[in-house]
């Protein structure tokens, strides 16, 4: 027999190599001894060489990639990745069981007999799907005609960041379907994630490094992804699980179609039997449970059972199981309503207070911390949880060396629960925030009807730290280069002591600073450079004023089509400030304190003498004039919260404030950062400060998030 030829052979080598990784990684049940899986790769690589033209997309090869990428960029997804409603306990879940019921029935004919027995809608028993939600990041795959073209980040859901390069290095992600004839296009939707034993080795390496540990498996799984080199990527080991998928509508496989292909799956058991077929891995534990009860009982038992998974998992999806009635119950504008997360409760663990710290802000607030002795929790070890204020401190009642109780905020965020006072260490000293500035020593001032404690000097080094990292940041004027370490030698060195400062930078003195090089410097005085044309609302944003967030400076900047404009207003005529809807009395005062101050002025002129744009553009002019001139929104239905503004404080238990956010303004309302007579509701959710305080005692209406959302009932 002749020879095969090489188009021939790296056909064979593909095949082999992807049916042994596939056997390996997914399966769990190896097909060749890795020096026989070697060797074969090792041919290919060989032949590929000799022939360019036979290397394609779904080679083995081919999943680490040569060179570094460039960068990101967006991509829309070709059916949004929306996120989940969450249940916290039993009643939440039977709630959201029984708003199930009535959408399914709501404008929709009676079923007969039959059906109402196979669906469950008339008895309430509906099939439903149980998968462990996994700790990691969601990824968005696209494959045509079977090959992976596209992998991409959830993002905001609409549109993601594009990694095709590095998801191409996770060996559980099939570059080619297993499938004898694949759809023209498949969006497959899975977790990305790092194993727990891999995180440990990986942090042990970077230790050995004197590189810093990462904080948990999730965020170093996203900044994985985010790595600029696949090389990377591949060395961390990632693991992937996928649990849904997207098929063209008009897709069934052709009449005689192999065998060993799936059929087109009605459920979402099929889909992840399907997955599995394709060459997916799927998590084993998920399972098909016929009622609520059934549903309640494998979250229980995997509340405990968890822990000795090899993963993280903080909850459990339940997703209905017949895709037609999934279909039926369609979407709220943020998640869909045949599908939940059921949360666990989030574990505590006591630990022994160390010392009760300060951290200074960039508007002067000082925020205690409770530095503690480190203690595992939801997978991670945690030493250190903000306090919030002054406030927060007291109803601790904190002492030196006290027994305390500590847990993660939604499994993410470390705060002190309670202390356990009958552990208290006799004649323990009571903590309390200290009277001076740990940074400048000046002394602390807390004004009337305010949570927050401040350092008033702005000449504080702290301040100038912070208001500089603000200044750089994505919603202001982003200026890649430019971090915390950096700015920390910048401020310590007397070479920046304003933010104008910054603009005077060449490359030459940043190029002798420690971990600074020739294009380091070079790239930094152009990211410098480039943001000087950002526009007049980013700019407003970045000076970092109080209570001017981002959404109340593009307000402002719509109005005040420049810094002179918005200077004679908040100076002179407070009255046009307080005019701007969404901006209250809290607001103008604090623009009036701002551009009262003559050291602000002298920076404003500096950077206008630098170059930056103080003022709105011709085409923002123009757009501002034709806003002025369509008017308010109208009420109606679609926008029940029109003419209404909205003060969001504390933590929702479900919606996350840029959720609730987006939210109230499809509404047709607006979000404030502050209280006054004008604010139309607060709506206050767990820790929330002096807003709500201030709120009561004006007698603005308070709204939960239960009764935020049944305002928006109309447009859900």
């Amino acid at each position: 027999m002749p020879d095969a030829s090489p188009e021939a052979r790296a056909e064979e080598l593909c095949r082999l190599l992807q049916r042994a990784a596939h056997a390996y990684y997914v399966l769990d049940a190896p097909e060749l001894e890795d020096t026989v899986y070697d060797r074969l790769y090792r041919e290919l690589l060989e032949l590929e060489a000799a022939h360019p033209e036979l290397v394609r997309p779904d080679s083995p090869t081919q999943r680490v990639g040569g060179t570094p990428a460039a960068g990101f960029h967006a991509v829309e997804h070709r059916i949004g990745l929306l996120s989940l409603d969450n249940a916290f306990d039993a009643a939440e879940f039977a709630a959201w069981h029984q708003r199930l019921l009535r959408v399914l029935e709501k404008g929709v004919a009676a079923p007969d007999a039959g059906a109402r027995q196979r669906d469950g809608a008339g008895d309430g028993d509906l099939a439903l799907v149980c998968e462990l939600k996994i700790d990691g990041n969601a990824l968005a795959l696209s494959y045509e005609r079977g090959v992976l073209v596209r992998a991409a980040t959830r993002g905001d859901g609409s549109s993601g960041e594009e990694i095709t390069a590095n998801v191409r290095t996770i060996q559980s992600v099939p570059l080619r379907l297993q499938l004898a004839d694949p759809p023209e296009w498949v969006e497959v939707r899975g977790e990305a994630f790092i194993p727990d034993a891999t995180f440990a080795a990986i942090n042990a390496e970077r230790l050995a490094r004197d590189e810093p540990a990462f904080a948990n498996p999730r965020n170093a799984c996203a900044g994985t992804l985010r790595q600029l080199d696949p090389k990377v990527v591949a060395a961390r080991r990632l693991d992937f699980f996928a649990y849904t998928l997207h098929l063209p509508d008009d897709w069934t496989p052709e009449i005689g179609n192999d065998p060993s292909d799936p059929p087109r799956p009605t459920t979402q058991w099929e889909s992840l039997q399907w997955l599995q077929a394709a060459g997916f891995k799927v998590n084993p534990n998920a399972e098909l449970l016929p009622s609520l009860a059934a549903v309640e009982g494998f979250f229980a038992q995997w509340e405990e059972g968890r822990k000795a998974l090899a993963y993280a998992t903080d909850g459990v999806v339940v997703k209905l199981d017949d895709l037609a009635l999934q279909e039926r119950a369609g979407f709220t504008q943020k998640a869909p309503r045949w599908a939940i997360a059921l949360k666990y409760a989030a574990e505590e663990a006591p630990t022994r207070l160390r010392r009760l710290t300060v951290q200074v802000g960039r508007t002067g607030a000082v925020t205690p911390v409770a530095e503690f002795e480190p203690v595992p929790l939801a997978g991670t070890s945690v030493s250190r949880a903000t306090l919030h204020n002054a406030d927060r401190v007291a109803e601790l009642d904190l002492h030196a060396g006290d027994t305390i109780v500590v847990r993660k905020a939604g499994e993410i965020i470390p705060e002190v629960v309670r202390v356990l006072s009958e552990l208290r260490p006799a004649g323990a000293e009571r903590l309390g925030l200290p009277h001076t500035c740990p940074e400048c020593g000046s002394e602390l001032v807390r004004e009337e009807g305010e949570a927050a404690t401040r350092c008033v000097n702005s000449s504080c080094p702290a301040i100038l730290r912070g208001s500089l990292r603000h200044w750089v940041s994505k919603g202001a004027l982003e200026v890649d280069g430019l971090g915390s370490k950096l700015i920390e030698q910048l401020v310590h060195r007397g070479l920046v002591r304003s933010i104008a400062d910054l603009y005077r930078l060449d490359a030459d003195l940043l190029a002798s600073l420690e971990r600074m090089g020739e294009t380091s410097a070079g790239k930094l005085v152009a990211a410098l450079q480039d943001s000087r044309q950002r526009p007049w609302h980013r700019v407003l944003y970045g000076l970092g004023i109080h209570h001017v967030g981002a959404v109340n400076a593009k307000a402002l900047a719509r109005v005040f089509l420049g810094a002179a404009e918005l200077q004679a207003a908040a100076t002179e005529q407070p009255e046009a400030i307080t005019a701007v809807f969404g901006i209250g009395e809290e607001i103008a005062q604090s623009l009036a304190q701002w551009f009262g101050t003559p050291a602000n002025l002298t920076m404003l002129a500096a950077l206008a003498e630098l170059g930056l744009t103080l003022q709105a553009s011709e085409a923002e002019r123009q757009a501002a004039a034709e806003l002025a001139g369509a008017g308010e929104v109208a009420e109606g239905p679609d926008k029940p919260l029109a003419g209404k503004t909205l003060v969001l404080t504390g933590t929702l238990p479900t919606l996350s404030r840029s959720e609730a956010q987006t939210l109230i303004e499809a509404a047709g309302g607006k979000v404030s950062s502050s209280v006054s007579k004008k604010t139309s509701y607060v709506v206050a959710g767990a820790e929330a400060g002096s807003k709500l305080a201030k709120a009561e005692g004006l007698g603005v209406p308070l709204l939960d998030e239960a009764a935020l959302l049944e305002l928006l009932a109309p447009i859900r």
